[in-house]
């Protein structure tokens, strides 16, 4: 069973969503047969490439909310993230352009690192003063997460390389009715927002698992002509 999940790197409820899946995921039985793949969104797209700045004032002015109230409101994000032992500064990070991460993560994919890339940049952005939009930084983490740097610099000197996998994936998830994430797409059959409870994830696991039907198949004779493990069938005269 596959599931899909659409994030942001600039999204907390996704760093946070991550852990909670991950949990309900480990109390899902068939864990083991479910295949992880996570797919792009950004928040927003709209963020001059190469430009920083920092949250607090951003979230405000998103929100019209004073920077007091932003900060405060930060806070429980905070709060949310320990309770699943996730560490958060409430203050001193800043936000930019997602693009290049996304296309990171793909390039990080093809190469089975997109899991381990993927917390590396989440920690990097929401537990770590230092920018994680910064090329340099950008390539220490896809080398922490066991990438060739000379390829992954590549990857973000060339503005085209997996741009069309990022906007293939946002495409994908406007289709799906897709407003917001985190957004869990289980197995192409049930579909969960949100950085919802563990507990939530194991449900929707075992009903997306439950819901899988067995193939028929039609024109089952076992007689019939078809290749196997044990040779293929010789016409007979």
């Amino acid at each position: 069973m596959r599931v899909e999940i659409w994030g942001d790197i600039a999204c907390p409820w996704c760093y946070i969503g991550k852990a909670r899946f991950a949990a309900g995921l480990a109390a899902f039985e068939h864990r083991d047969q479910v295949e992880v793949v996570h797919r792009s969104f950004e928040l927003d797209p709209r963020a001059p490439k190469g430009e920083t700045g920092p949250v607090l004032p951003m979230l405000a002015a998103k929100y019209g909310l004073t920077l007091d109230q932003a900060r405060q409101a930060e806070q429980r994000v905070a709060a949310a993230a320990a309770s699943e032992g996730l560490d958060y500064l409430a203050d001193g990070r800043d936000h930019g352009n997602t693009f290049d991460l996304h296309r990171l993560l793909h390039f990080a994919r093809e190469h089975g690192r997109q899991e381990r890339l993927l917390d590396l940049a989440y920690r990097a952005n929401f537990a770590e003063e230092r920018s994680v939009y910064d090329r340099e930084r950008q390539l220490e983490l896809a080398v922490q997460a066991g990438l060739d740097r000379e390829q992954a610099a590549a990857v973000l000197d060339d503005e085209s390389a997996y741009a069309g996998a990022v906007r293939a994936d946002e495409r994908e998830a406007a289709e799906l009715g897709a407003t917001g994430v985190p957004f869990y797409v289980l197995d192409r059959r049930l579909g969960v927002s949100g950085g919802q409870p563990a507990e939530v994830f194991t449900d929707a696991l075992r009903q997306a698992w439950a819901a899988r039907t067995p193939l028929t198949v039609l024109a089952g004779d076992p007689a019939a002509d078809a290749c196997g493990p044990d040779g293929c069938a010789v016409p007979q005269p």
